[in-house]
């Protein structure tokens, strides 16, 4: 055990400490405490730690709402020992140090709450659990394959709750996903072991034992990271922006009840689209942004839609089947935009996974030349890394809005706007 003077906020729910010269990444803990802590990780560059005693507390510092929060206990909570404007706050502090870091610009940042989420909990929509080996389902401790057995989750939706998940035995199963859509579609994900696959339509494997459930609530096998319907359908509907999306039950839609719509409205902001014009929407998933553009832009303007997963790709396509001046084609960004013979554009919207863009694909939606880039993003660093790859082509960050889409973890969702020097910046 060791007791430290705990620094700055890290990014990825850690703050940081010194301890014999070494750093050491503390988790639990607040900036300006001194805490006891037990080591759980040593490499040959820093230490890991878990706050156990806090023997000088920050202002800031609550006592945790959930019971299964706390050192070696559930990893899906970051900073539930922080009051909603702390945590906040120290959000804002992760994306501005990531930007001077990795992009070398200095900026005040204001994480912005979204609607929807009444002290911080009650948000998700979307909760997975781990299921042990005798069928007990919990959700991973923190850098762990262990299983926190839980009864229930406190940040989770209360439709999601309703389902019952935690109450009932998931023997055989490696995973369950409880779903509570926006248009009131209910599901559970039942994610196959490797090996094991469903042994025809309607069907779920025999060595699932899948528990009486609500009849109003889906049940949908995931083999392969496919979603296929055992009772009711295998999408759910989804509503932003005036629209209704069919998604995948197992498939990519923002968790927060507000967010879909909040991101939405700051990406029109930023875009600014005309009728005319020629968007592209990268990693469009089920067409949430592409729509939107496609409205904008009218039928004298064209958006190209570009998603991998070939479950969103299908569900795009039915969702903009109403907009003829919007198209969806799968792949990866930049053979896909090479196949589609693209050279330029108006405007890019891109919404990476957590790994962010790469040198590859920030050279190729360069060399568009596009007025305005819009950059959605659930991680800051990485976020970082490619808007300072952009501004070696002659991008500067004109805008950024960062949101707490996800309270009482440490991810935070950023859109940023990058325009050629020449523009004016906005606010």
């Amino acid at each position: 055990m060791i007791e430290l003077e705990v620094g700055n906020v890290a990014n990825g729910g850690w703050c940081v400490a010194r301890h014999e010269g070494r750093v050491v990444f503390v988790r639990h803990a607040l900036p300006g405490e001194r805490v006891r802590a037990r080591i759980t990780e040593e490499t040959a560059r820093f230490l890991r730690a878990d706050a156990v005693e806090v023997l000088r507390p920050s202002p800031d510092r609550v006592t945790p709402p959930c019971p299964y929060a706390g050192p070696g206990r559930c990893g899906g909570c970051d900073w539930q020992h922080a009051t909603l404007e702390a945590q906040r706050a120290l959000k804002a502090r992760v994306v501005a140090e990531q930007l001077e870091r990795l992009a070398g610009i200095r900026r005040q940042v204001t994480v912005e709450e979204v609607p929807g989420a009444p002290g911080g909990l009650g948000w998700r929509t979307r909760v997975r659990f781990a299921v042990r080996r005798d069928g007990v389902v919990g959700l991973r401790r923190h850098r762990s394959h262990e299983i926190e057995p839980v009864d229930a989750c406190l940040i989770a939706h209360p439709e999601v709750e309703k389902i019952g998940v935690e109450a009932r035995n998931w023997r055989g199963a490696a995973a369950v996903e409880a779903v509570a859509s926006g248009a009131g579609d209910r599901a559970v994900v039942v994610a196959f072991p490797p090996g094991r696959r469903g042994r025809g339509r309607g069907r779920a494997d025999e060595a699932i034992e899948v528990p009486d459930i609500d009849a109003s609530v889906a049940v949908v096998a995931e083999e392969d990271g496919h979603a296929r319907a055992v009772r009711g359908r295998a999408e759910v509907r989804e509503r932003a922006g005036g629209r209704t999306f069919q998604v995948a039950a197992n498939g990519f839609w923002q968790i927060h009840p507000g967010a879909a719509q909040t991101l939405l409205d700051a990406v029109l902001r930023f875009a600014d689209p005309r009728p005319g014009e020629w968007a592209l929407d990268l990693y469009c998933g089920a067409g949430l942004f592409t729509a939107a553009l496609a409205e904008a832009v009218g039928e004298e303007g064209a958006v190209l839609g570009v998603e991998v997963d070939r479950d969103a790709v299908r569900n795009a396509r039915r969702n903009l089947r109403d907009l003829p001046q919007a198209r969806v084609e799968r792949g990866r960004i930049e053979p896909a935009l090479d196949a589609a013979g693209v050279e330029r554009a108006d405007i890019v919207v891109v919404d990476p996974p957590r790994t962010g863009l790469g040198r590859g694909v920030v050279d190729r939606i360069a060399a568009l030349e596009a007025g305005r880039i819009v950059y959605v993003s659930c991680d800051p660093a990485t976020m970082a890394r490619d808007i300072g790859w952009l501004g070696g082509h002659g991008y500067r960050l004109a805008a950024l809005r960062a949101f707490d889409a996800f309270p009482m973890t440490a991810h935070v969702e950023c859109v940023a706007l990058l325009e050629p020097e020449a523009r004016p910046a906005r606010r």
